[in-house]
């Protein structure tokens, strides 16, 4: 997975909703088949998610999200969506690596028998249980194809009602699940950890405080569930110019101590030494991979 911004949730059953997606400028569109779709809508959803995916395929990133495999729709899901045009499946509520080795092993099949090349299929993990957040790193390194991991912190969604903590604008009640995600993601070498939804799509304050907080945690996008939430997000999960100007800077400076003999110097007051200069390449190539989509 390239690093997203901003990942809009549509109803994989609500063709009207699908057909204005593209145009509110999210970075990737999550078809959704769990659980924004009614039970009884979910063959009718599988069936229009796939002429979607076809519709769409050549001009948005497109991801789908399953039912998860305790469900038994997993299968049906799979064989109507994994399709060319798909860039992957992201499914809900991982508790185990076993669980994601099934899920691939599935993917697998389902690319064979659909005459897609082995492994095309992206796969986005969900943590939404204690169980899945305790494994976090497992769950990350069973499956070459997992691109992004994401924390689930909806204010009474799945992980919050596990855990039996009480959601808050402050979300010191996610700080350690959050930073355990981040982290165990990053170790197992995944670049584009993920944010989970901020549920009240009125809130644009509070929105804008997680997303921020988010950022600062080392996450590098996060998932949507309305259009109002696309700019600011996609504002907050890009380096802003000042950030771009000062990484530019170090990098001059320290190619230009190098010149003379020395790999370490300062910018603003701030020793500059290889590690920083790490971290500044780093983010200027974010910035222009994102550059890169406008």
């Amino acid at each position: 997975m390239s690093i997203l911004r901003s990942l809009l949730y549509t109803p994989g059953n609500r063709p009207k909703m699908m057909d204005k997606a593209p145009g509110f400028g999210a970075d990737a569109l999550i078809f959704d088949l769990e659980d924004t779709v009614p039970v009884d809508k979910k063959a009718e959803g599988r069936l229009i998610t796939g002429e979607y995916i076809e519709k769409f395929k050549n001009d948005c990133i497109l991801y789908v999200r399953v039912n998860g495999m305790s469900t038994g729709l997993l299968q049906e899901d799979l064989e109507a969506v994994v399709i060319n045009g798909l860039r992957g499946v992201m499914l809900p509520k991982a508790s185990s690596p076993d669980e994601v080795r099934t899920v691939d092993a599935m993917i697998t099949a389902v690319e064979q028998a659909h005459g897609l090349p082995a492994g095309k299929i992206e796969l986005g993990v969900g943590l939404e249980t204690a169980k899945g957040v305790y494994s976090a790193y497992e769950i990350a390194t069973a499956s070459k194809r997992i691109s992004s991991v994401t924390i689930g912190i909806a204010q009474d969604g799945d992980l919050l009602t596990d855990l039996g903590c009480l959601w808050s604008d402050e979300g010191i009640e996610t700080l350690y699940v959050r930073s355990k995600v981040v982290l165990e993601t990053r170790a197992a070498g995944i670049e584009n950890p993920l944010d989970g939804v901020h549920a009240n799509f009125r809130d644009q304050a509070g929105l804008i405080k997680a997303s921020q907080l988010a950022r600062r945690l080392g996450y590098r996008g996060k998932k949507l569930i309305h259009p109002s939430q696309v700019a600011p997000v996609n504002e907050i999960f890009t380096p802003t110019a000042d950030e771009l100007d000062y990484y530019r800077r170090v990098l001059d400076t320290f190619n230009e101590a190098l010149t003379k003999g020395s790999a370490s110097t300062s910018v603003d007051g701030k020793l500059i030494d290889y590690a920083m200069v790490v971290n500044a390449r780093k983010v200027l190539s974010w910035a222009e991979g994102l550059a890169a989509k406008e």
